[in-house]
């Protein structure tokens, strides 16, 4: 599922439900394989190559919009925290401003943390991606 058109909110309650909503074909690669990819059995019923192939180009999509949201957010973030460390560095008094960096540093380190999970959810999809399309689909050498 791609993100929805316009801007992509970063706050982080939006953020995380936008990436959950972006990660549903990775959590059901393994019941949209067994559901379309035959078995030995059922070869000839289904075109398991045109299958495979659609399901590689809807992982590439998926994977490659929820990077560019997650880096998308992680900037604008990185942007207010550095914002916030200058007026700070100005105003080393202002409690409010202080509460404020510490919230969106830490909002930041969240947001970093998202691409170590998008590696893992990634990996796992093409793992059981291969294991199922590797005799009836070849990927493309330079993606």
């Amino acid at each position: 599922m791609a993100a929805p058109s316009g801007g992509v909110s970063c706050e982080f309650a939006e953020f995380q439900e936008l990436l959950k909503v972006m990660r549903t074909i990775d959590d059901r690669i393994v019941h949209e394989l067994n559901t379309t990819v035959p078995t030995a059995s059922f070869a000839g019923k289904i075109d398991a190559s045109q299958t495979c192939k659609q399901l590689y180009e809807s992982l590439m999509a998926a994977h490659a919009s929820r990077d560019r949201v997650i880096k998308n957010c992680i900037a604008q973030t990185s942007s207010v925290v550095k914002q916030l460390r200058e007026e700070r560095e100005k105003n080393l008094d202002n409690l409010t401003l202080l509460k404020q960096l510490r919230k969106e540093q830490t909002k930041l380190k969240w947001m970093q943390s998202e691409l170590n999970v998008e590696e893992v959810v990634n990996d796992r999809s093409w793992k059981v991606f291969n294991e199922r399309c590797r005799i009836h689909f070849k990927p493309p050498k330079n993606e």
